[in-house]
C-alpha cells in the first residue's frame, strides 16, 4: 500500500504542476453542466398562436381564452385570411394558428360536431407534437364543458374529474430529468478522458522504463494511479452536484451516503476505463480520440440520457447492458428525485461494481503485460 500512495503522490503532483489536467477535471465539468444545463430543456411554452375568429360570439372567446389562459400559448396576431396565416407562418412569426369557422356555435347548438382547425408549423417535429399535445386537450376540455352546458342549461363542473398527481417531479419540467443525465455524461467524459493518458504520458516522456524497472507490482502500481484522479474528480462531481441544485433546482430526497457510493463506484468504472485505453495506445492524441469514442457516445445514446432505453430494439437493449452510465443514471435518478435506499438501487451499485472491478482488472493485466 506505500507503494500505492508513492506512485499516487507522484501523480498528484504531476496533475497539479499540469494546469491543463487540473482545468479539465475541476472547473471544465462545472462549466458544462451550467451551458449544457441550461440549453438541453424540452418544455415548451409561450407558443406564439394567430387566431382567425369567424364567429365572434360567446362560444369562440370561450375557446380563445381557453388557448391563452393555459399558459402555453401567447396570441401574437389577429388575422382574418388563410394568406395572412401562411405569410406568419412562412416568416416564422407564428408556430401555430386557430382558425374558428363562421357557425360553430350553430353547428354545437344542432348536436353536430363543429369543426375548428389548428395550423401547426411542422419544421420540428417534437415541437409540433408537443404543440398538438397541447391544443387537442385544450379544444377537448372546452368541448366537455360545452357539452355539458347544452345537456345542463347551466355551467357545471363535469361529472367525472381526473385529478392527476405526478410524484418526484410535480411540474415536468425536464430539466429534472436531464440535470442528472448531464451529470453522468460530464463525469464520464472528464474521467475517462484524464486517465487514459496518464500512462501514454509516460511513453511519450521515456519515464515508462523506470516504471517497468522500479520494484512495485502492477496492482499497487493501477492503484496509485487511480488515487489522485479518483479525489480530484469526486471532489468535481460532488462540485457539479451541488451547483445542479444550486442553479437548476434538483433536489436531494436521498442520502448523501449513498450518493457518494454510487458516484464512487462509477468513477472507479470511468477512471478504470481510461487506464485501460491508456494501456492499449502508444500516443496521448490517439489515446484522446479512443477515449472520446468509447465514452461519449455510448453515455449520449445508450444510457438512457435522452432516449429510453425500452423503446430502443432488443440487440440494442443487449448492448446498453455494458454501459457504465446506464445504471448510474437509474441510481442517481433514483436517490436524488425519489430518496429511495440502498436496496432498491442494489443491482445498479452491483452492477457498477462489476464494471469497476472487470476494467480495472483487464487494465492491470495489460499493464503487467507491458512491464514483463
Amino acid at each position: 500500500m506505500r507503494k500505492a500512495l508513492a506512485v499516487g503522490r507522484k501523480e498528484f503532483w504531476q496533475i497539479v504542476r499540469d494546469g491543463r489536467t487540473l482545468i479539465i477535471l475541476l472547473f471544465v465539468p462545472a462549466f458544462f453542466l451550467g451551458l449544457y444545463g441550461y440549453a438541453l430543456n424540452w418544455d415548451i411554452r409561450h407558443v406564439r398562436l394567430a387566431v382567425m375568429d369567424r364567429e365572434h360570439n360567446h362560444d369562440s372567446r370561450e375557446l380563445i381564452s381557453s388557448f391563452t389562459n393555459s399558459t402555453y400559448f401567447d396570441i401574437v396576431a389577429t388575422v382574418t385570411s388563410m394568406t395572412d396565416i401562411e405569410r406568419l407562418m412562412d416568416r416564422g412569426e407564428i408556430r401555430a394558428a386557430l382558425v374558428i369557422p363562421e357557425g360553430m356555435s350553430r353547428d354545437l347548438r344542432s348536436g353536430r360536431v363543429a369543426q375548428v382547425q389548428v395550423l401547426i408549423n411542422g419544421d420540428n417535429a417534437n415541437t409540433a407534437i408537443t404543440v398538438f399535445g397541447y391544443a387537442q386537450a385544450i379544444v377537448r376540455g372546452v368541448s366537455a364543458q360545452l357539452q355539458l352546458e347544452l345537456v345542463t342549461g347551466a355551467q357545471m363542473p363535469p361529472p367525472i374529474s381526473a385529478e392527476p398527481r405526478i410524484w418526484y417531479n410535480p411540474e415536468l419540467t425536464s430539466t429534472l430529468f436531464l440535470v442528472p443525465g448531464l451529470i453522468g455524461f460530464i463525469v464520464m467524459i472528464s474521467s475517462v478522458v484524464s486517465t487514459s493518458m496518464s500512462i501514454v504520458r509516460e511513453k511519450e516522456r521515456g519515464t515508462w522504463e523506470q516504471v517497468r524497472m522500479a520494484p512495485i507490482n502492477t496492482v499497487s502500481y493501477v492503484v496509485g494511479k487511480t488515487i489522485p484522479y479518483f479525489v480530484i474528480s469526486l471532489v468535481s462531481a460532488f462540485f457539479i452536484i451541488v451547483a445542479a441544485m444550486l442553479l437548476f433546482g434538483l433536489p436531494m430526497r436521498g442520502s448523501w451516503l449513498l450518493l457518494f457510493f454510487t458516484v464512487s463506484l462509477f468513477l472507479a468504472g470511468a477512471l478504470g476505463t481510461g487506464l485501460l485505453v491508456s494501456t492499449l495506445v502508444d500516443s496521448q492524441s490517439l489515446a484522446f480520440q479512443v477515449s472520446l469514442l468509447i465514452s461519449l457516445l455510448p453515455t449520449l445514446i445508450l444510457s438512457g440520457f435522452i432516449f429510453p432505453i425500452a423503446s430502443m430494439p432488443a440487440p440494442i437493449r443487449a448492448i446498453t447492458v455494458v454501459v457504465p452510465a446506464r445504471y448510474f443514471l437509474a441510481a442517481l435518478r433514483a436517490v436524488v428525485l425519489k430518496g429511495v435506499d440502498a436496496h432498491v438501487v442494489s443491482l445498479e451499485l452491483a452492477a457498477l461494481g462489476v464494471y469497476a472491478v472487470c476494467v480495472l482488472g483487464l487494465a492491470s493485466v495489460r499493464l503487467a503485460k507491458e512491464k514483463a
